[in-house]
């Protein structure tokens, strides 16, 4: 992956390269922590070998149920009746066998691939950069037929955009930015639960319509109250007894509060997040679009709501505001004689200041 370049790049590019048919190396290599867009990227490999082709030519393997010889063997054995081969390797790096052999035994395989196979080696991390094969997949002589590709998670700061980007991809359709900073913050940063929320709205939306906040509270209502949302509006305008009100309508409304709270506490801790980060920038004397560039936030009304939003707060409250946050959910987890709604009020109240 090229320096500075995030996950969401690097899974557009060899995404939109896949599907042109572009060429690929005979060497690929994905690894991260961001499961979702490489099993993504794995689905489009795997479309490369048509049905009717794939009980010769498409072999999908688990280091931890497999050797590296026979691994290797299937690289280097030619395609039948077809131009290419593919063998997707997933925990590359659990491959061994009785005989002692490791991924060490891919060096040579990797210094000169079949041109014929288009080998997929997935991990969640990089080999050891300081021996091989990890120290020759990382050198110059690989790039020219090894491609490395790195999916970290994806930052908090670009779930809107990735959203945005997701919904566009695989729907056809569009979110405003207000809706996908919406989703973002009641779902969190797990990509596969997004994607299905996402699936949700998409089915759930008129084609000719724009997918605005008021789908996402309706869709999203099944697994949390919208009114967090207002919650959060009020806390963030410091406005306490709006809060309170909110709070205790949310504990009356809900099926099992302890559960409530738990996820309230998790949404605050992602809006205080940003605010930390765009309060600590600021201090340090950054201009606003400054502070917009270094946290990479493209869209700039997602950048002004979450700028607004710090603007209500000082840096010097931030380590107050996570100490109650991580007070409340140590003692909604038993660690507390204080019954919910207690433990919940006093969470805002103390938040507020």
């Amino acid at each position: 992956m090229a320096k500075n370049q995030s996950s969401l790049d690097t899974f557009r590019a060899l995404y939109r390269d896949i599907k042109k048919g572009e060429a690929l190396k005979p060497v690929i290599y994905l690894y991260g922590e961001e499961s979702f867009l490489i099993d993504m990227i794995q689905e489009q490999i795997e479309k490369l070998i048509p049905d009717e082709m794939k009980d010769f030519n498409f072999d999908l393997l688990y280091g931890s149920e497999t050797s590296a010889e026979k691994a290797v063997g299937i690289a280097r054995s030619y395609p039948m009746m077809a131009d290419k081969r593919i063998l997707i390797i997933r925990e590359f790096q659990k491959l061994d066998s009785a005989d002692g052999g490791t991924i060490l035994n891919f060096l040579d395989y990797f210094k000169s691939p079949n041109p014929t196979t288009i080998l997929c080696l997935i991990d969640e991390k990089f080999p050891d950069k300081r021996r091989d094969p990890g120290k020759y997949l990382n050198s110059k002589q690989a790039g020219n037929h090894v491609g490395i590709y790195e999916f970290n998670k994806i930052h908090e700061n670009n779930l809107p955009d990735w959203i945005i980007d997701w919904t566009k991809h695989s729907h056809r359709m569009t979110i405003n930015p207000a809706a996908a900073q919406l989703l973002a913050q009641l779902v969190g940063a797990d990509l596969k639960l997004l994607s299905t929320e996402i699936e949700k709205l998409c089915t759930f939306v008129d084609t000719s319509q724009e997918i605005g906040t008021d789908h996402v509270k309706k869709i999203t209502e099944s697994y949390r109250e919208f009114n967090v949302v207002e919650l959060k509006e009020a806390v963030i305008s410091r406005d306490l007894n709006k809060s309170l009100k909110i709070a205790e309508q949310i504990l009356q409304q809900s099926n099992n509060n302890t559960a409530e709270v738990i996820k309230t506490v998790g949404f605050f801790y992602s809006v205080f997040s940003n605010i930390w980060q765009i309060s600590r920038l600021r201090e340090r004397g950054l201009s606003k679009q400054e502070v917009q560039t270094q946290l990479g936030i493209k869209s700039a009304y997602i950048f002004n709501l979450q700028y607004r939003e710090a603007s209500n707060f000082k840096l010097a409250e931030m380590p107050q505001i996570f100490e109650a946050l991580l007070d409340a959910d140590s003692a909604i987890k038993g660690f507390s004689t204080l019954d919910t709604s207690s433990i919940f009020l006093l969470l805002i109240k103390r938040i507020i200041g």
